[in-house]
């Protein structure tokens, strides 16, 4: 694949940092899933549904600036890989940022973003995906 010099700057740099960092960073989310009771016509499966949460810890940094984004997993194994997506031109793409999870299903990413302006990115897993977040990079 050829990459132009147009397309390498769109490209953004990623850092993994442990997930084992999580008491470094200074922050701890905690995910309260909200649970319905299983009825005979709901599947067992439906109440242990996947979820992600993902939490950037600075909405607006400059490029190549070290950000975290933090977050849980519910309804995964523990050890499982999650990994950082960002929106280029309408299409998803998979950034090489990934870590797994912690045995509680927490995990911390470090990541440096490179395009200029309103990126929207998601943390995913399988086919689980966080909800879209946002980071300016000015």
């Amino acid at each position: 694949m050829i990459v132009s010099k147009r397309n390498s700057l769109r490209l953004a740099a990623v850092t993994t940092l442990s997930a084992l960092s999580l008491a470094l960073a200074g922050t701890a989310l905690a995910a309260a899933p909200v649970s319905q009771p299983v009825s005979d016509s709901q599947p067992a499966a439906a109440a242990a549904q996947a979820g992600i949460t993902a939490k950037p810890s600075l909405s607006t940094v400059l490029a190549w600036e070290l950000f975290r984004i933090t977050g849980t997993t519910t309804g995964l194994a523990a050890g499982s890989t999650v990994t950082l997506q960002q929106k280029q031109n309408g299409a998803w793409v998979t950034l090489p940022a990934s870590v797994t999870t912690a045995r509680d299903g927490s995990y911390n990413l470090g990541v440096k973003l490179g395009i200029k302006g309103l990126n929207e990115l998601r943390i995913i897993s399988g086919s689980t995906a966080s909800p879209v977040f946002t980071v300016t990079v000015r």
